[in-house]
């Protein structure tokens, strides 16, 4: 629009018996042209107003913050119920072109409802600390799916009896939107190609809670408002889809372009082309024999010429002979760091624990009772990104720590838990951080890392903030049930960190109980909401301690998912290992590397169910330039036999793979 100044629709409104009136409009010019009213104009009408978006219109209830979907082609369905509580009455209503303020008085809430980008945006704030319950989503009684950023990511039928129950997992659990999922959104689906995507922009003190009642399942969202972690405004977004499974992840993919971006992997191969060495790649925890040159050898003797090697710290990197002769093959090696965690030098029980004096205890994140955080597991206590912020200028830990990791040549990085979205409020009087501080210091440091020092880095379960500063995630590909803590921690059942060369919480095979099964790897439920958003930004793929051999049960569906969402697997390496899986290992890594070459670039531009029962799948990435169809039944499907998959890359013939279970 250049310079051009125009003048504005102003409209005065005021409360009448608890309903809206239009007093009167002055001045018709707008940014559109003379005489031609905004398209994003907001009507009101008694105590609705009218947003127009994509699609058609949401109508909200000012009295109770319901919102109600009207469809272009009359379909009508509630967005969200009435916000939990009292509200109090509204009063001073206003409505200004695309946007809309009124104010519960009784609660001190300020509201703002806008038309942007196509959807209807409504923000709340409160000068004071509180909570509000809403939007209140899928209790329209035509509601069949909902789908949640858990992990890569789920549909599930909000009617299912074992998902509503306990044996599903899901009944009465939350997640934070900042660090239980890996991404601040969900959807629901309708019959007749309609649904809905919302988006929680302020992530921070917003939970997601999933509630059954009376049989269905639904959503209730509560933000709490606290001016120390300065999440007055809560903002939200709604927006009408065509009800796809991955409709409410396309909306968002659309919105965080829009919202600081998308760092693509060409972007990052382009600076630094040992990003490059991803593309095709599987990826592996070395232990033992297979950390060494002989290690690497067997490696390229079956055939295997990509892979990103990362190995623990555990006092045994790999040596400078054996990193050279894997960046000779092709590979990527990086050492397991965490800034995360301090304990006692004198008895710390890993590497990346001890830091120099006085970060232990000074360097701590305190509560609000001046107490120190205690860190994962019980063990010391949970560093705070600002102690080691204000340090690094001059006393250069992260620096120094950075350079002794790297010392044998790795060229990749694996930071753990900066990108995982557990943020901290630090009440340390040195130090003092609220949690958004905390999110800011991590992505300035692994930019830092992925920058400057020019490091393929990689971290955990990788929320999509983080997508521009890191180029692969472990754990973001798995849809994590809290069941499986639980099981983890049962040493004997899940094996602990003994023997040294290879410990058993990575390479004893594991029977997951039926149910929590279920909840992660039913294919019927999973579908790619991570790869619709960051196919072509973050490589993401499963959970270091949930290797591909640990779960034998799952060993087939798991790389049937592998190759359809077009992701790598995620292993672990010792010389035992290679003996028994070594053969199978090989053969999918060279059925996917050409896949990979072809579309680890491109963004996933499509992903729909081809049978009834949800167990034929079908993904399409750029256009067309790779199509993969898996069929998890026990039935063939249209010349697909069970248990494999096919690949079509563009213009060449059909690729099957029928993988082994193990």
């Amino acid at each position: 629009m250049g310079t051009r100044k125009t003048k504005k629709t102003r409209t005065k409104i005021v409360a009448l018996s608890g309903a809206l009136a239009v007093i009167g409009a002055i001045g018709t010019a707008t940014a559109f042209g003379t005489g031609t009213q905004d398209p994003r104009r907001i009507e009101a009408d008694g105590n609705r107003l009218t947003v127009p978006v994509a699609g058609g219109h949401a109508v909200v209830d000012v009295a109770s913050l319901a919102v109600r979907a009207r469809a272009d082609d009359g379909r009508t369905w509630q967005l969200s119920a009435r916000a939990a509580g009292n509200l109090g009455p509204a009063d001073r209503i206003s409505v200004h072109g695309a946007k809309a303020t009124w104010r519960y008085a009784k609660t001190g809430l300020m509201v703002t409802a806008s038309a942007r980008g196509g959807r209807l945006a409504i923000t709340v704030h409160a000068a004071r600390k509180t909570t509000l319950k809403w939007p209140v989503t899928g209790t329209e009684p035509a509601t069949q799916e909902l789908q949640i950023p858990r992990g890569e990511g789920l549909s599930v039928p909000v009617t299912d009896r074992w998902w509503n129950s306990a044996a599903g997992g899901l009944a009465g659990s939350e997640a934070g939107m900042a660090d239980g999922l890996t991404m601040p959104f969900w959807g629901m689906s309708l019959p007749s190609r309609h649904g809905a995507s919302y988006i929680a922009e302020s992530d921070i003190g917003t939970t997601l809670k999933f509630v059954s009642a009376h049989g269905r399942l639904h959503t209730e969202t509560e933000h709490r408002f606290s001016p120390q972690e300065s999440t007055n405004d809560y903002s939200v977004t709604f927006a009408l889809t065509d009800g796809s499974p991955v409709a409410a992840a396309r909306d968002y993919r659309a919105w965080l372009q829009d919202h600081g971006g998308i760092g693509t992997l060409r972007e990052k191969i382009a600076r630094n082309p040992e990003v490059g060495k991803l593309v095709g790649a599987f990826h592996t925890y070395a232990w033992g024999q297979a950390r060494t040159s002989e290690g690497i050898r067997r490696l390229r003797a079956l055939g295997i010429d990509r892979m990103w090697i990362g190995y623990d710290a555990d006092g045994s990197p790999m040596d400078r002979e054996a990193t050279n002769l894997a960046k000779q093959a092709g590979y990527l090696v990086g050492p397991y760091d965490s800034w995360a965690n301090a304990q006692d030098p004198a008895s710390a029980d890993t590497s990346v624990s001890k830091w120099p004096a006085p970060v232990w205890t000074d360097g701590c994140v305190r509560g609000a009772d001046g107490k120190i955080v205690t860190g994962f597991g019980d063990r010391g206590c949970y560093v705070s990104s600002e102690a080691l912020r204000q340090a690094e200028p001059h006393r250069h830990y992260l620096t120094d720590r950075t350079r002794e990791m790297t010392a044998n040549g790795a060229t990749s990085y694996f930071l753990d838990v900066d990108a995982a979205g557990e943020l901290f409020t630090d009440h340390s009087p040195a130090h003092p951080m609220p949690q958004a501080q905390d999110r800011r210091n991590r992505l300035a440091r692994m930019a830092w890392l992925s920058g400057d020092r020019k490091l393929v880095l990689g971290s955990e379960s990788a929320g999509s903030w983080a997508n521009r500063v890191l180029s692969f995630s472990h754990g973001s590909g798995t849809p994590v049930d809290d069941r499986l803590w639980t099981l983890e921690r049962d040493r004997a059942a899940w094996g602990g960190y003994t023997p040294s060369g290879a410990p058993a919480v990575f390479f004893k095979p594991v029977q997951l109980p039926t149910d929590l099964a279920k909840a992660m790897y039913d294919p019927r439920y999973r579908v790619p909401l991570y790869q619709t958003v960051l196919h072509d930004s973050v490589i993401s793929m499963e959970r270091w301690e949930l290797s591909w051999s640990k779960l034998p049960d799952q060993s087939r569906a798991r790389a049937l998912l592998a190759m359809l969402y077009n992701v790598p697997l995620n292993l672990v390496l010792d010389q035992s290992e290679l003996d028994r899986h070594g053969r199978q290992i090989a053969e999918l890594q060279k059925y996917f590397e050409p896949l990979h070459k072809a579309a680890a670039t491109r963004p996933m531009t499509d992903f729909r169910w081809l049978t009834p029962d949800h167990l034929v799948q079908r993904t399409t990435f750029g256009d067309g330039v790779l199509t993969m169809t898996a069929n998890f039944s026990a039935t063939s499907h249209d010349g697909l036999p069970a248990g494999c998959v096919d690949a079509v890359v563009k213009g060449g013939k059909v690729r099957r793979l029928c993988p082994e279970g193990l």
